[in-house]
């Protein structure tokens, strides 16, 4: 019986490497971190091994000659999984283990299967978003890897062999997030960003500039010069290479649900009232009873959390200092407190809670609904504040019914996208106010005029004027003698009705129903990283925002 020693034992290729050996009948020695240092050659077991399976985990060479010199002393073989960047120190591994004198077998695979592992939480999301989405790469499958260094490790014939290990066919960045959202049935997709923002939210990551700028221009590259697909895996093995879609489909459960949260996470707060928003590294929440722990896939922008964060509403908002930002919420459920049923991890919900903007959210189980799937899990996250603010408006202050002429003051932003859509349901003929810029969506809202409010006067004789802007007090009055019924949700209109949205989970389900009808239509404005919070909230101040902005954590 052949011994293998490998190193990297619990690493993805490794433990693929050690099963295949082990069911060839080999007896399989796991080298890994509880087991030793592969740094001090003295803690290999090399006693009786003829084969060495070599993951070398460092980023410079130093001291791999003495690692090598100790295997080549006690064993025959040598099988070192390099990569086919041949990066410095990798060619001067490979280099060192040609000199050495044992047999030896070099593998150099392209993009592993398992690197989309990495978006698992965007595609749970809905949205990946990146650079280079037509950076294309023959990805391989790890199990055709582990085949492969299996027979250079047991087999005869292999010595000096370079082997360029590739999958069946490249395939862009942006067809892998395509493939993953056909198996795994979330509604994902990719999103081009400029490679400028890519860099800075990487380097925002902790990433060293030098492997970011080293990353980007490779995937460039890869535009212009798709990486070739190379025979190897079948020549070796006999087997054509795996599919990125078969390797998908195996790993669909590992898309579904979340991982671990990690110990710590990054949070939108502000300290003082009137502060500018710091990004903090803070404890990631567990739940408590009745809450369950989300990983957030999305917050959205609103306008009132301007004013939050100005203390203007602290009268009727009070909340606690540092307090971090984010009202509207979608994610996936992690973890569940004492008390709580009726979910499960994995579970993707949406609600109205504090503390979004964040990586994660400890939010009561009893404000969630379960998010609609027939839209991102992000793109849900525009619909908690502005969704049930418009339910409440045209369903239960002005109780629209068919036939009835209602004014929208102000369509264009994220509640008017709802409450002219909501009308229309209820059968209202729906007048909106809207600028120029927002005025086609308005349209595809289903308004039958859209009014440009800088140029053209207000129809009067309304059955209901619903004011969603912030308007002088000269406009206020003249939208009060608009209408038989005023609703405002903005400022204060004298004779008129103001109201604030109530929390209500069974509205929300109610407008999930409706989108996954498809008679409620949900569009965001833009996705930002939650990184440029504090850009939005400048932009808002001086007006530049319209629409819904999906905010997206690191």
């Amino acid at each position: 019986m052949t011994t293998v020693l490998v190193t990297g034992a619990t690493g993805t290729v490794g433990r693929l490497v050690g099963a295949e050996l082990a069911e060839a009948g080999a007896e399989v020695r796991p080298f890994g971190r509880a087991q030793g240092d592969l740094a001090d050659p003295g803690s290999l077991p090399l006693d009786g091994v003829e084969s060495v399976f070599l993951v070398w985990p460092f980023a410079t060479a130093e001291g791999a000659r003495a690692v090598i010199d100790a295997i080549a002393r006690r064993a025959r073989r040598v099988v070192y999984l390099s990569s086919a960047a041949v990066r410095d120190h990798e060619r001067e591994v490979e280099r060192l283990i040609e000199k050495s004198g044992l047999e030896w077998t070099v593998l150099r695979p392209h993009a592993f299967a398992a690197n989309a592992l990495r978006w698992a939480a965007r595609v749970r999301a809905g949205v990946v978003r990146g650079s280079y989405g037509q950076a294309a790469l023959p990805v391989l499958d790890e199990r055709d890897l582990a085949a492969v260094a299996v027979r250079a490790l047991l087999e005869e014939g292999h010595h000096g062999a370079v082997h360029d290990l590739t999958g069946p066919e490249s395939i862009t960045q942006a067809d892998q997030v395509r493939i993953i959202s056909q198996i795994t049935k979330f509604p994902a997709r990719w999103e081009e960003v400029p490679p400028d923002r890519t860099r800075a939210e990487l380097l925002a990551m902790g990433w060293p500039p030098q492997a970011v700028d080293g990353v980007l221009q490779a995937q460039a590259d890869l535009v212009r010069h798709p990486a070739p697909v190379t025979p190897a895996v079948e020549e070796v093995t006999k087997t054509a290479p795996r599919t990125f879609g078969a390797w998908v489909a195996d790993h669909a459960e590992e898309f579904r649900l979340p991982g671990e949260p990690p110990e710590t996470m990054r949070a939108a707060r502000i300290h003082e009232y009137g502060d500018e928003i710091r990004f903090d590294r803070i404890p990631t929440p567990r739940p408590g009873p009745g809450q369950v722990l989300l990983e957030v896939a999305a917050t959205s922008f609103n306008p009132s959390e301007v004013g939050l964060r100005a203390g203007l509403l602290r009268e009727v908002l009070p909340v606690s200092l540092p307090y971090t930002l984010g009202w509207d919420v979608s994610g996936t459920v992690v973890e569940l407190g004492a008390g709580v049923t009726g979910l499960v991890p994995g579970e993707r919900v949406f609600g109205l809670a504090d503390g979004a903007a964040a990586g994660y959210a400890a939010v009561p189980a009893s404000v969630l609904a379960r998010a609609p799937e027939s839209i991102p899990l992000a793109h849900a996250a525009a619909v908690p504040v502005a969704g049930l603010t418009a339910w409440q408006a045209v369903r239960e202050h002005a109780r629209l019914t068919r036939g009835q002429r209602v004014l929208i003051n102000g369509a264009g932003g994220g509640i008017g996208m709802f409450a002219v859509q909501l009308a229309k349901l209820a059968g209202a003929t729906v007048f909106a106010t809207a600028s120029p810029r927002s005025a086609a969506a308005v349209e595809r809202y289903g308004a039958d005029e859209v009014i440009d409010y800088t140029t053209t006067p207000l129809p009067g004789g309304m059955d209901v004027v619903l004011n969603l802007a912030g308007v002088s007090e000269e406009d206020a009055a003249a939208l009060a003698g608009l209408g038989r019924t005023v609703l405002t949700v903005a400022a204060p209109i004298e004779g008129g009705t103001h109201f604030v949205a109530r929390n209500d989970p069974a509205q929300l389900a109610e407008l999930a129903a409706l989108i996954d009808r498809g008679e409620l239509l949900v569009e965001a404005a833009e996705y930002r990283p939650l990184t440029e919070l504090a850009e939005v909230h400048r932009a808002a101040e001086q007006g530049r925002t319209r629409g819904k902005i999906i905010l997206l954590p690191d």
